[in-house]
């Protein structure tokens, strides 16, 4: 049973640290920099690799520290993720995180971790986060493929709609929520009908 309970984080309003920046740390950064443009990220890597100079080059908010870890790198972060493939750094930093409430991240280290970085489909402002509990990353990917291809282009467009429409109605909450649920559940109608012919 998936326990995991979906949160989206605004990046660019909490400070976060990036352990490592070889091919995973790359990874990383990148899933984060997609996702959140303005985060506001500090990289602290022994070895950086070439493609991550690069990544990083034109990115201002990306604050890259070329040395080991230091418990200091800690100060006032929010969310930590670790790219390393050191056991003893990985477990040092768990206990750091553990004592001072920062959620940790380590890659591919699901017993480690407070939360995980899932596989996310995007389509405008629609944004679907994909979550196998740490299992199969590899799943996660090809339900993202999958949901890729079958949400219309549209579907931005149909968003801003509901937005005005939402933004429209007079009213109480609950009376917002008869209308707008109404509005949807005819939406869905039609594309199911649409699809049927």
């Amino acid at each position: 049973m998936n326990t995991l309970f979906p949160i989206y984080i605004k990046l660019d309003q909490v400070q976060t640290l990036l352990v490592g920046a070889g091919p995973v740390g790359l990874e990383k950064i990148q899933a984060i920099i997609s996702n959140s443009p303005d985060a506001r990220v500090k990289v602290v890597a022994e070895k950086v690799s070439t493609e991550f100079y690069e990544f990083i080059a034109d990115k201002p908010l990306i604050e890259l520290s070329n040395r080991s870890f230091s418990s200091v790198d800690l100060f006032e972060k929010q969310l930590v993720i670790l790219a390393t493939n050191n056991p003893k750094l990985n477990n040092l930093v768990r206990e750091l995180c553990t004592k001072h409430h920062i959620l940790l991240n380590v890659a591919d280290k699901p017993s480690l971790c407070d939360f995980y970085l899932g596989s996310v489909v995007r389509k405008g402002n629609l944004k679907i986060g994909i979550s196998t509990n740490g299992k199969s990353p590899t799943i996660a990917k090809r339900l993202k493929e999958f949901l890729n291809e079958l949400l219309p282009e549209e579907i931005d467009e149909t968003l801003n709609l509901m937005s005005d429409l939402r933004n429209q109605i007079q009213g109480d909450l609950k009376q917002k929520i008869e209308v707008l649920n109404a509005h949807t559940e005819q939406l869905v109608i039609k594309k199911e009908y649409d699809r049927a012919n």
